[in-house]
C-alpha cells in the first residue's frame, strides 16, 4: 500500500503512461534511475561498474533505466535504443543468447534491474517535452510506485546517468550515509573521466575548475546553494522528492532546478566518501552543460580561462552576512546595508523588487523560523546566479582563471602554485600549464571538502 503522501503526489504530478519492467520488484528501499539515450555501450560500462559494488544491498537496490526518445528522434538514435532494450530485457529475462563474458558477470552479480520503455513505438516521450528532465521524471515517479514502505529504513531515489562509472562502494555509501546521518537531500562526490586526449584533458580541467570555483565561492559566502549541479550526483528520499513536488521535466538544467527545490526545503548535504565519474566526452544532448563546453573548448570558440571576479563573492558573503542576521532588520536598514556594501548589490535588489518583496514577508511571518525559510526561498540559488551574472554584465566583468584563482584562495591562507605562463586557447599567454591547472583544482576541491 502506497502512504497517503505518495498517492496524492502521484495524482497530481505523476507522468502516465510507463511501467518498469523487472524480474522482481519485492523489498526495494532504493531506487536507481538513469536516463539513456543512444547509450548501447555506455550501458554495458556502467552496469559493470554497479556489479563490481558490494552485493550488501543487492536485494534491496532497483536499477532502472528509463531509455527514452522522441518519435522525431533519428533512425541511429532509436536502433541504438532498441539494442539496449533487447540487451536489458534478456537480463531481465534471464534469456541471453548473446555471448559475452560482460553481461555474463552483471548476471551473475546479483543486481536488480529495471527497464521503462520511453523508445519503442508509441511509447515515446512526447515531443514538446522530450529530454532529460522527463525521462528522470518519469523513472523517479515510477519509482514511488516501487519502494517498500514498510521498511523502516530511508527510501532512497538516486540519479545516475549512463554515460558514468562510479567507485566500488558507490550503493553501499548512499544507503549507509542516508540512514546513519538521517539525510534528506545530498550530491555524490564527483569527478569527469578522460581518456587523457590532451585537448579532451585541458577542457575538462578547465571545466571543473569553472565549476569547482563557484562552488567555492558560494561556500565562502555562506550561501545554502553552495554545491554542484550535476545531474548525475543527486540523491533524495522519497519524503524530500514529493515536498518538492518532484523533478521537473526540463530539457537541460533540470538538475539546477531540482536541487534548488531540494534546498528550499532541506539542507543539501554531501557525501564525499565515494564517487562517481561522469564521462567528459562531446555531447550532442542537452543544449549547455560539461558536452557543449568540451565541445566549446576545442572548437576555440571563445577564450574558456575565465572566471567571475572574486569581489563578486566578496560581496556576496558582506550581504548573506547581513540578510541572514536574526536581528531582523527592517528593509529599509536592509537596503542601506547593501547600498553601502556595494551600489550594484543594491541597484539589484531594487531590480528584484526586493523592498516590496521582504517587507509582505515581514508582515506575514510571526517566527524567526519563518523568516530564515523565506530568506532561503528568496535568494535562492537562481537569484544567487543572477546576482553573479548581474555583477558580470554591469560592474566586474570576468578575469583569467588564475588570476582569480591567485585573489581568491589567498583568503585562506595557503600556499599557491608558482608556474610559467603558456599561451593558452585563442592565444591568451597567462595560462599555466595542465600540471599546474591540476593543482589549482586539487586545491579548490581540499578548500571545498573542509
Amino acid at each position: 500500500m502506497l502512504p497517503e503522501s505518495v498517492k496524492i503526489y502521484l495524482d497530481k504530478y505523476a507522468m502516465r503512461g510507463w511501467e518498469i519492467k523487472s524480474a522482481e520488484l519485492n523489498s526495494i528501499f532504493a531506487v536507481i534511475v538513469i536516463p539513456a539515450i543512444r547509450e548501447y555501450e555506455n550501458i554495458k560500462k556502467l552496469l559493470n561498474s554497479l556489479a563490481q559494488n558490494s552485493q550488501k544491498y543487492f536485494s534491496s537496490v532497483l536499477v532502472v533505466f528509463v531509455i527514452n526518445n522522441s518519435a522525431l528522434s533519428s533512425a541511429e538514435i532509436k536502433e541504438d535504443n532498441k539494442k539496449s532494450i533487447n540487451l536489458l530485457s534478456s537480463i531481465i529475462d534471464n534469456n541471453l543468447s548473446i555471448e559475452d563474458v560482460l553481461i555474463d558477470k552483471i548476471c551473475k552479480s546479483g543486481l536488480k534491474i529495471g527497464l521503462i520503455d520511453a523508445s519503442s513505438a508509441g511509447k515515446e516521450l512526447p515531443k514538446k517535452d522530450a529530454g532529460v528532465g522527463l525521462a528522470r521524471k518519469v523513472g523517479m515517479d515510477l519509482a514511488l510506485k516501487t519502494l517498500d514502505y514498510n521498511y523502516t529504513g530511508k527510501k532512497i531515489l538516486i540519479c545516475l546517468d549512463a554515460d558514468c562509472t562510479v567507485d566500488s562502494n558507490y550503493i553501499t555509501e548512499i544507503v549507509e550515509h542516508f540512514n546513519a546521518k538521517n539525510l534528506f537531500a545530498a550530491v555524490v562526490n564527483f569527478a569527469h573521466e578522460t581518456d587523457n586526449c590532451d585537448e579532451e584533458l585541458k577542457a575538462i580541467t578547465c571545466y571543473e575548475i569553472f565549476l569547482r570555483y563557484y562552488e567555492l565561492g558560494l561556500k565562502f559566502a555562506g550561501s545554502p546553494f553552495s554545491f554542484p549541479t550535476i545531474g548525475s550526483t543527486m540523491v533524495c528520499d522519497y519524503l524530500s522528492y514529493i515536498k518538492s513536488e518532484g523533478m521537473n521535466k526540463r530539457k537541460a538544467a533540470e538538475d539546477f532546478y531540482f536541487l534548488e527545490k531540494l534546498a528550499k526545503n532541506y539542507p543539501v548535504e554531501k557525501i564525499q566518501t565515494t564517487t562517481v565519474y561522469p564521462s567528459s566526452r562531446r555531447s550532442w544532448r542537452v543544449p549547455f552543460g560539461t558536452g557543449q563546453r568540451i565541445n566549446r573548448f576545442i572548437a576555440g570558440i571563445q577564450n574558456e580561462y575565465l572566471l567571475y571576479d572574486p569581489k563578486c563573492f566578496f560581496i556576496l558573503k558582506e550581504w548573506l552576512k547581513i540578510f541572514n542576521n536574526d536581528a531582523m532588520y527592517s528593509v529599509s536598514s536592509l537596503l542601506k546595508s547593501a547600498k553601502e556594501i556595494d551600489k550594484h548589490l543594491f541597484t539589484f535588489l531594487s531590480d528584484q523588487e526586493f523592498g516590496d518583496d521582504w517587507q509582505r514577508i515581514l508582515d506575514n511571518s510571526k517566527t524567526i523560523e519563518q523568516i530564515q525559510r523565506q530568506r532561503v526561498r528568496w535568494f535562492d540559488g537562481f537569484r544567487t546566479l543572477k546576482l553573479i551574472h548581474f555583477f558580470r554584465e554591469n560592474a566586474y566583468p570576468m578575469i583569467n582563471m588564475f588570476t582569480a584563482l591567485d585573489i581568491f584562495l589567498s583568503e585562506f591562507e595557503i600556499t599557491l602554485p608558482t608556474y610559467d605562463l603558456q599561451q593558452g586557447k585563442n592565444n591568451n599567454y597567462n595560462i599555466p600549464g595542465i600540471e599546474i591547472q591540476k593543482r589549482y583544482l586539487e586545491i579548490l576541491l581540499t578548500q571545498i571538502q573542509k
